[in-house]
């Protein structure tokens, strides 16, 4: 068992991204985003899950956007390029699996 602590880094840090665990093909990254903040086109070569914690995130991932909020889940399949936007601030959680 692991338990994994996600202090709240929004108050110190602008866009704080940080591997929280890692575990045979898993990475699990927790990216923190204040308000208006984005994170340009990228592309991942795993299974991406986004679950937001809190907030509201916009992301466009072939010109097609979706928003975020808690309560969903959203899948990127590996190579998508996707960008993503703060609408207001946020606490997210990344699982990829490779």
């Amino acid at each position: 068992m692991e338990l994994i602590e996600t202090p709240d880094f929004l108050q110190e840090k602008r866009q704080y991204m940080h591997k929280v665990s890692s575990f045979g093909n898993t990475n699990i990254v927790n990216i923190q985003l204040r308000e208006n903040e984005v994170v340009p086109e990228h592309e991942i070569d795993a299974d991406v899950l986004i679950v937001v914690r809190s907030g509201s995130v916009s992301f466009n991932i072939g010109g097609e956007m979706s928003t975020v909020t808690p309560g969903k889940i959203l899948h990127i399949e590996p190579g998508e390029a996707h960008s993503l936007k703060a609408e207001k601030a946020c606490d997210i959680i990344v699982i990829q699996i490779s």
